[in-house]
């Protein structure tokens, strides 16, 4: 789990993060709207940059920046942006998400988070998975808060999260004027549950567009529609 995770125009090393490179951050990276032709994107607990990186590969947006506290991670995540060819539109700030709140002022177009969570709901003997996995390094709701005094106010912010903290987490995100604009769940295999949800959240509220999306029909057996959603990333597809 520890050797470089290649991607068609970006190479990730993720030796020394403690959140491998998962199916959660690709699907992410990938589903995330660039319809607004971001200038500014920033996203907030970045681990390898693996989204930041499939950004700057998918945007024309002049500022990527990311946030990451972990101090290995950071190291990483610093690393991965400067071995690739945007390494001159990637920044990482070492810091905490409330920290950065209070001392960078600008806005951003385009938010962007695959934040810890605690839904499978055990702690392991690794302390450092733990904070990158688990919701207590970063609460949604204190994710939310720095959300909504650093998006712009015609940006995006897109997430994913466990479904079945779907309905907290939208609800929650109405008390910090962040409504929900697109959603997808996804499945992992047609007989098995909703696992994940991606939503984006805008600051006016609109009819909120609803899919679908289900991995793989078989063991390696993926979907038209994952194919045609990461094709750009993944090798071999």
């Amino acid at each position: 789990m520890n050797k470089p995770f290649k991607f068609k125009e970006f190479t990730v090393n993720q030796d020394r993060c403690a959140m491998k490179i998962g199916t959660d951050a690709v699907l992410l990276g990938a589903w995330t709207s660039i319809e607004c032709n971001p200038l500014s994107v920033l996203d907030i607990g970045a681990g390898t940059g693996i989204l930041a990186l499939m950004l700057a590969q998918r945007s024309s947006a002049e500022v990527i920046d990311a946030l990451e506290i972990d101090d290995e991670a950071f190291e990483q995540c610093v690393d991965n942006f400067e071995q690739s060819v945007w390494a001159d539109r990637l920044f990482c700030y070492h810091a905490s998400l409330a920290e950065f709140v209070d001392e960078i002022e600008d806005k951003y177009d385009l938010i962007i988070s695959n934040p810890p969570f605690y839904s499978e709901n055990y702690k392991t003997d690794n302390s450092q998975r733990d904070t990158a996995r688990f919701q207590d390094a970063m609460p949604f709701e204190h994710l939310l808060d720095g959300v909504s005094k650093r998006l712009s106010e015609t940006g995006e912010f897109s997430v994913i999260i466990p479904f079945q903290e779907e309905e907290s987490f939208i609800s929650l995100a109405t008390n910090f004027k962040l409504f929900p604009s697109r959603l997808t769940h996804i499945q992992g295999n047609p007989d098995s549950e909703i696992k994940r949800s991606l939503i984006a959240f805008t600051r006016t509220e609109t009819t909120l567009k609803k899919t679908h999306l289900i991995i793989e029909t078989g063991r390696h057996q993926y979907t038209d529609d994952y194919v045609t959603l990461t094709k750009d990333f993944y090798l071999k597809m």
